[in-house]
């Protein structure tokens, strides 16, 4: 647990989360890569003393292999394995009626972040379902227990399902709400309508699907708050309501949160 000063002089207690590491072989690899690179300028540096100009040399590629070493640090922990940036699922929690959900889907929760943020707005009452391919290869230790881990510690029973957004494992119409967060920029373009027709599907009549994503579109796509307007209004979904969401180290760039209804 965490304890902290909230700002108005309370000291409030958050628990903990782990949400692992995003891209974490390809931000390692580039650690790896430059901690060579130093390691060949120092030795060259050595071995060329007497030849000033060789040593400014391996000195100049030293700097570049540390400046590489240290942003590739930086981005490894970035996000933070314990960060949540809550403000985003409050967002998109605000435009969601989740006050009477009884059976709620998070479909790409991953380890979890997506399920704690909407968490404080569901019901206590409400069957939770997160559905994941859960890849480390992505996110190094991205599992089912971690996603159930996270989500008792926010206080929520979650129910991890691996499958395909593609085609969800579920009856039609078998839950209240289906959120996606941040995870339909990354289905591939020729299998991402027929994710966006499973979150249709999977929705109750009366129910209503909540988007969260990046302004990340298709080449040639620069109105992404449309292009994703568009990717439910083709799966059979009329968006009711749509917020957005600056991002501190992006901005111009925020989120766009989405509430749609079946037809």
């Amino acid at each position: 647990m965490i304890r902290a000063d909230d700002g108005t002089g309370v000291t409030r207690t958050w628990p903990t989360y782990c949400f692992g590491v995003y891209h974490w072989r390809e931000r390692l690899r580039r650690v790896a890569v430059s901690g060579l690179v130093l390691a060949a300028s120092v030795v060259g540096f050595r071995r060329s003393r007497g030849r000033r100009w060789l040593q400014l040399v391996a000195l100049a590629v030293a700097g570049g292999a540390l400046y590489r070493a240290g942003d590739a640090v930086r981005r490894l922990v970035s996000p933070a394995p314990w960060a949540l940036d809550r403000g985003k699922y409050d967002a998109l929690a605000s435009i969601l009626p989740l006050a009477d959900v009884d059976r709620a889907l998070d479909v790409g929760c991953g380890s979890g972040r997506s399920l704690v943020g909407l968490a404080p707005h569901l019901p206590d009452d409400c069957s939770v379902v997160g559905l994941d391919v859960f890849d480390d290869r992505v996110i190094l230790g991205n599992g089912p227990q971690l996603a159930r881990r996270n989500g008792a510690r926010a206080g929520i029973d979650v129910s991890p399902v691996a499958g395909d957004a593609s085609r969800l494992p579920f009856a039609d119409g078998s839950f209240d709400v289906v959120t996606a967060c941040r995870v339909a920029h990354d289905v591939p373009e020729d299998r991402r309508a027929a994710a966006f027709d499973e979150l249709r599907r999977v929705c109750a009549d009366d129910g209503t699907v909540g988007l969260l994503e990046l302004p990340i579109t298709p080449d040639g796509v620069d109105d992404y708050e449309a292009y994703w307007r568009r990717c439910l209004e083709d799966a059979g979904l009329v968006v009711e309501r749509v917020t957005t969401v600056e991002r501190t180290r992006r901005p111009g760039e925020p989120y766009v949160a989405i509430a749609a209804t079946p037809r």
